[in-house]
């Protein structure tokens, strides 16, 4: 799952939002100046990663991705999945969007200081372009995966992956569904 899921899978608490989100910008670094309930954010999201890496649901959207993907596909799916569930967030998690949204936005900002230096780099970035409200829209997707494109290590069009998210739009839809269940209930075994 991408940034909005693993959000959705936190505490709720500012700094279990920040901690889920920051999993994916402290590869590598030393986490033991993190406060608790953002270590333990970092522990989920990796746990979170592993369990969705290898589910069959989400190995099998990875396999409806054209070859040229290969190095993305995992990337991809993921935020594909986080448009489903921005698209349908009330239902799945209770709340509205752009609540949801305001009050990562604000714990983000409230936290600066203590983010991963790399998330401190991405959150003004999330913020100014809304990222987790661009979700919910395919062409709000293809904004964001055009940022990930210049940000990419090799020259590549991520946003063109929004043609194959709408030529498998339905199959993809019925995975998501398939997965995030699944998902929720590890997530709420794996956070105990």
């Amino acid at each position: 799952m991408n940034y909005l899921a693993h959000m959705l899978l936190s505490d709720g608490s500012p700094e279990g939002l920040v901690g889920n989100l920051a999993g994916d910008f402290v590869r590598g670094v030393d986490v033991s100046s993190l406060s608790a309930p953002m270590q333990a954010g970092v522990t989920l999201h990796r746990a979170v990663d592993r369990f969705t890496d290898s589910h069959p649901t989400v190995l099998r959207s990875r396999s409806r991705l054209p070859e040229s993907w290969r190095h993305y596909r995992g990337v991809l799916v993921d935020i594909f999945y986080d448009h489903f569930l921005a698209r349908d967030f009330e239902a799945h998690a209770g709340e509205p969007l752009d609540s949801f949204a305001g009050r990562v936005y604000v714990a983000l900002q409230e936290h600066r200081e203590s983010l991963p230096p790399r998330l401190q780099q991405a959150a003004p970035v999330m913020i100014e372009h809304d990222w987790l409200r661009a979700y919910a829209h395919v062409e709000g997707l293809e904004v964001v995966l055009r940022g990930m494109s210049r940000r990419a290590k090799r020259e590549v069009a991520l946003d063109a992956a929004a043609a194959d998210l709408r030529e498998h739009y339905a199959a993809f839809e019925t995975d998501f569904a398939t997965f995030f269940p699944d998902l929720l209930q590890f997530a709420s075994r794996a956070s105990m």
